[in-house]
């Protein structure tokens, strides 16, 4: 077991996503910033995901600014991590080189130290040039292996499948297949090798031995991220620490459990027990919560939950007798060898139950798909007035999965999946065949655009989808930049992106930043004019206050002065000038 743990805060990213829509502003991000730098967390996840995309869209406010300020307070104290899903960045198909390089060039030189790089198809390939940029200019490539599970078939789907002498997909994700993706990225040089479980679907027993192999077979540091949704976040990573995990990923309790990631505060408790170093300054994560707590009152309109855990004072307090006892039972049942996971997970909820913590979501777990694919589905039967077709939609999930290649379950393939899932049961209820009505990125995914899938698609599902039996990759020579256009033509004009950073958020998040920048620049332009309307302002009134204090005699050489410099000229041509 490690005696030094490093621990990854990902409460500014990752946990106001996952709780709060991303809508932190950067006034309430400067809040906890004073506290950050005084906690010393190995890292701090700050940015990619969905900032961005959100803070111009829903704060008007900049993304660059948002990375840039962050570093200015933070410093080398923690590295700042940022999220990208490798060649497609932010998007659904891959982007040229020029675009991946500069992305991730200024990232680096903005203030990350860590990039996050994973694709939602687990194709290697896809990683290499993020990669390359990243560590080119001064960064961690930290890749990472998305967890997923084999899907789930009915009794009825089985025996129909054999009737039809067709061969339904198993042990696709196995713990060999994901080894095998790590070590492909270590070859590609990567720096760090994280298990990205973003649906929070791994059990405790499949991560003690999935970090155990990666601890075993690779040479470099092992994170482990996980979310609490199912009810096994907590419990898997307690088996991460006792296997030796390098780094983990947690959330300041206040943005802690439910749909984000465990409280680093009850994973500390367990560190202690275990004698575990984290490095991290706990009575700076307490004044860190203390402010989070208002912020998230703050966001109340943006939570979906309002189920706050409770206060406690982590540096003073004991628990109540018979809670600690429950962390000292659930460390013994982790250690076992023995398959104790129900029981484990017995006392982890336990203990979430104590500190009031969100509940497992029994649905999902059932479902095995990530929260967020699950109620997308349900939001989108429920548009339609269909919610009550949810449970035949989960039947057709997997075969939907395995027909386009079983892609892990991941954004934006588990939108692909379960929106085209929704489709099919539509299809089917108006008489129609399956596939009747395909998505574009549906399409896109079965095509080839997005990648090589886990398990190949057959050419004749390929040929009925797209019209070609071959996969055909994008072709990022047809790539077309988004045009730079002149505005605001009644102040002079300007460009709308003004920079290379604002041409990056245009080639990227095309309608939003468009929208956002031509704000940005008419209100700078308004505030220049203003500033220069003031100027000329107190000019005249410094002139108004001179004129007042001269002499009788200095006033009427002032006049004199003006006459001598008048274009008499005028008053031959036009007498009337005399006049004014």
């Amino acid at each position: 077991m490690n005696q030094r743990l490093l621990i990854r805060d990902l409460t500014l990213r990752d946990g106001q996503q996952s709780l709060f829509a991303t809508r932190m502003s950067q006034n309430q991000i400067e809040r906890v910033l004073p506290f950050y730098k005084k906690a010393g967390f190995y890292a701090m996840e700050v940015w990619g995901g969905a900032v961005p995309d959100s803070i111009m869209r829903f704060l008007s406010e900049d993304p660059w600014f948002r990375l840039e300020s962050i570093k200015s307070e933070i410093g080398d104290i923690s590295k700042l991590t940022a999220l990208s899903r490798g060649r497609n960045l932010f998007g659904y198909n891959p982007y040229p080189e020029d675009v991946i390089e500069g992305f991730n060039r200024n990232a680096v030189k903005s203030g990350i130290g860590i990039m996050r790089i994973f694709d939602c198809l687990n194709d290697v390939d896809n990683m290499v040039s993020t990669i390359k940029y990243v560590k080119e200019n001064g960064g961690l490539a930290d890749c990472a292996v998305c967890y997923t599970v084999d899907p789930k078939f009915t009794t009825k789907q089985k025996v129909k499948a054999l009737l039809k002498g067709k061969k339904l997909p198993t042990d696709v994700f196995t713990i060999d297949y994901f080894v095998a993706k790590a070590k492909e990225m270590e070859a590609l040089g990567a720096d760090i090798i994280s298990i990205k479980d973003m649906a929070g679907l791994i059990t405790p027993i499949v991560c003690g031995e999935l970090v155990r192999r990666l601890k075993k077979e690779i040479d470099l540091p092992i994170d482990f991220h996980t979310h609490c949704t199912p009810g096994y976040g907590l419990a898997a990573c307690l088996v991460a620490m006792i296997n030796g995990v390098d780094i983990l990923d947690t959330n300041i309790i206040t943005f802690a459990g439910g749909p984000a990631a465990p409280s680093y505060e009850i994973i500390r408790i367990f560190a202690d027990k275990l004698g575990i170093d984290t490095g991290v300054n706990l009575e700076a994560v307490m004044k860190i919560d203390q402010e989070l707590r208002i912020i998230r009152k703050e966001l109340a309109a943006f939570d979906c939950y309002k189920q706050f855990p409770i206060e406690f004072d982590f540096l003073n307090s004991k628990l109540p007798e018979s809670v600690d006892k429950l962390f000292d039972v659930a460390i013994e049942l982790a250690k076992n060898e023995q398959n104790k996971e129900d029981e484990l997970l017995n006392v982890i909820h336990l203990i979430e139950e104590y500190f009031n913590f969100i509940a497992a979501d029994e649905a999902v777990k059932a479902a095995e798909i990530p929260g967020g694919m699950y109620t997308n589905m349900l939001a989108q039967l429920k548009q339609l007035k269909l919610e009550h077709l949810l449970p035949k939609v989960l039947e057709t999930v997997p075969m939907v999965r395995i027909e386009c290649g079983c892609p892990p379950l991941v954004t934006p393939t588990s939108q692909i999946v379960g929106a085209q899932a929704v489709n099919c049961v539509i299809d089917k209820i108006n008489d129609k065949p399956f596939y009747t009505n395909v998505s574009n990125q549906f399409f896109n995914l079965v095509k080839g655009s997005y990648g090589r899938t886990p398990t190949e698609i057959e050419p004749a599902f390929r040929l009925k989808i797209t019209g070609e039996s071959e996969a055909i990759p994008y072709d990022t020579s047809k790539y077309k930049k988004q045009e730079n256009p002149m505005i605001l033509e009644k102040f002079g004009g300007v460009r709308l992106a003004a920079n290379e950073k604002e041409e990056l958020l245009m080639e990227l998040f095309p309608t939003v930043a468009q929208t956002f920048l031509k704000n940005k620049k008419e209100q700078e332009m308004m505030e220049i004019r203003a500033e220069i309307a003031c100027q000329k302002a107190a000019e005249i009134e410094k002139q108004r206050a001179v004129y007042q204090n001269m002499s009788i005699e200095e006033k009427q050489k002032r006049l004199l002065k003006g006459l001598e410099n008048y274009n008499w000229g005028s008053v031959v041509s036009n007498p009337k000038v005399l006049e004014d």
